[in-house]
């Protein structure tokens, strides 16, 4: 990897927090990792069950767009058109109610793939599916149902992901959901077909459950977070998004709130493991995901006031826990186009400096 003129302002964006984040060393060493790099592919799926085609659409994504052959991944992703309403993610730039501008955000952007949902990408695959990885969304929540619930539900199959070009199918389970048994064994079976088609597996490991509402909202912390994590890669995930953790202790939280013993943890996690620390916090994420050799990919959350300093922020955490990279949606869809590429950029920029190294 090369310096890139963006890799001076990093520090800019980080202001107050730039030692602590640039300088920092975890306290789980780095040689316990498998870490990015350009042999990624060959160096950790070749000693897997992933058969040549899985190997070769792995390679795609992990071969395009401006982070090509670094092991580092720049996503676009836009299914908040059924998980938040359509109304609520494109009002605030409704060019992207059309999904062509949605793929020419991505490749405009420099991203590896789009991941989107099928109906988005069946709608112009023709045009693009050879021009930057698909990576089709499976199944969805959705906020048109009285009262609202979240559940995921399977709107797509891994055969029509695959006829549409799709080299990746993605999908969500609500870990800790009464919900999400049926989840785990309906993306199983996508998971175990897609893998069958030849394309690779996104699993976002997400928590949901009133209970990890305590003191503090737990569906963000390192160990909670970090056994979805694990649990994800255990059904087959080739990579896995999680949510930056802002927070530690959510077993113990729940444990001392509800008076019930909920999961299993050890001491050690909270005090040889982990700190508070985001950059430690997260490398627990990743050490829940088979040491790294599921890449993590993190959030980029919800659009605000200090988008381009937040997502550097994520890039420079994620990179330095050992993490493979960003997604990113709202925003980077909900400004103007120019605006959102620029972002993009940005957030590549952090993964290409050989200024930010892994913790």
């Amino acid at each position: 990897m090369v310096a890139t003129p963006a890799a001076q302002s990093i520090a800019d964006y980080l202001g107050s927090e730039a030692d602590n984040l640039l300088s920092y060393t975890a306290k789980v060493p780095k040689s316990l990792l498998h870490s990015p790099g350009p042999d990624w592919v060959s160096r950790i799926f070749v000693q897997s069950d992933r058969n040549s085609q899985v190997l070769r659409s792995l390679q795609q994504l992990y071969g395009t767009g401006r982070l090509a052959n670094t092991g580092y991944l720049s996503i676009l992703p836009v299914d908040q058109g059924i998980e938040h309403s359509a109304a609520a993610s494109f009002a605030p730039n409704p060019i992207y109610f059309d999904p062509q501008n949605i793929i020419e955000l991505a490749i405009a952007g420099g991203c590896n793939a789009v991941a989107t949902t099928v109906g988005v990408l069946s709608s112009v695959s023709r045009h693009y599916a050879h021009r930057i990885p698909f990576i089709a969304k499976l199944n969805h929540s959705e906020l048109l149902t009285f009262p609202n619930r979240n559940d995921q539900i399977m709107y797509a199959s891994a055969e029509q992901a695959w006829n549409l070009g799709a080299v990746a199918v993605g999908a969500t389970v609500y870990f800790g959901a009464e919900e999400s048994s049926r989840q785990l064994q309906e993306v199983r079976d996508a998971f175990t077909r897609a893998h069958e088609l030849g394309m690779a597996t996104i699993l976002w490991c997400y928590l949901r459950n009133s209970a990890f509402n305590q003191d503090k909202d737990y569906h963000l912390s390192a160990d909670l977070s970090g056994q979805a994590n694990h649990l994800g890669t255990t059904l087959g995930a080739d990579i896995i998004k999680q949510k930056l953790p802002v927070n530690n202790g959510g077993y113990p939280a729940v444990n001392q709130a509800t008076g019930q013993k909920f999961g299993r943890t050890h001491d050690r996690v909270y005090s040889d493991l982990t700190s508070d620390h985001p950059i430690d916090l997260t490398r627990y994420q990743v050490l829940n995901c088979y040491a790294g050799r599921a890449g993590l990919i993190s959030s980029g959350g919800a659009a605000g006031k200090n988008d381009f300093a937040d997502a550097v922020r994520t890039a420079v955490i994620n990179k330095r826990a050992g993490g493979c990279g960003l997604i990113s949606g709202r925003k980077t869809f909900q400004r103007d186009f120019k605006e959102g590429v620029r972002l993009f950029h940005l957030i590549q920029d952090v993964y290409l400096s050989d200024e930010v190294t892994i913790a």
